[in-house]
């Protein structure tokens, strides 16, 4: 008796283990990019409950918005998009001087790793005035102008398709 309750705990557990080190916050829409990087049962029902109610995961996935791709590739543009807004002001001052804790918080959403980050901060400020072009920019346009920034710079190009 002991064996076969030992055998269904193992096969009731190896579905979970595999999936307990992916980051499976609902898959890819609103609700995977409001709860992203949290852990729990709470974000991902949350993550969950908010797609099904919009409807929004099937959009994503059909055309590839959301954070959705055909190929099953979540992709964080928006949010870092989302990052961007909402920190604009700090970002820019941060990106004037070459540092400061809005512009690592940019650098670690993106990826950055520590080796590169003084040459991530080096590019940032030597760019600042094509990336935040006018007072109004984008979002969008600020990532699409980093990204090109990256691109230019050889230590840190592969770091543009993280953007």
């Amino acid at each position: 008796m002991k064996k076969i309750i030992t055998v269904i705990s193992l096969v009731l557990a190896l579905p979970t283990a595999a999936f307990a080190g992916q980051d499976n916050v609902g898959g890819c829409g609103v609700g995977s990019m409001v709860f992203k990087g949290q852990s729990g049962v709470a974000p991902q029902v949350l993550a969950v409950t908010t797609n099904g109610s919009f409807g929004n995961q099937t959009f994503g996935i059909s055309t590839g918005t959301l954070g959705c791709t055909q190929d099953g590739t979540v992709r964080s543009a928006m949010k870092t998009a989302l990052f961007i807004e909402t920190n604009k002001q700090q970002l820019a001052r941060d990106m004037s001087v070459g540092g400061g804790e809005t512009l690592a918080s940019l650098s670690h959403l993106i990826g950055i790793e520590a080796k590169d980050q003084a040459a991530f901060n080096r590019v940032a400020k030597d760019n600042m005035a094509s990336i935040f072009s006018s007072d109004s920019v984008a979002p969008e346009q600020v990532v699409a102008s980093l990204r090109a920034a990256l691109a230019a710079d050889k230590q840190l190009s592969h770091y543009q398709t993280a953007l």
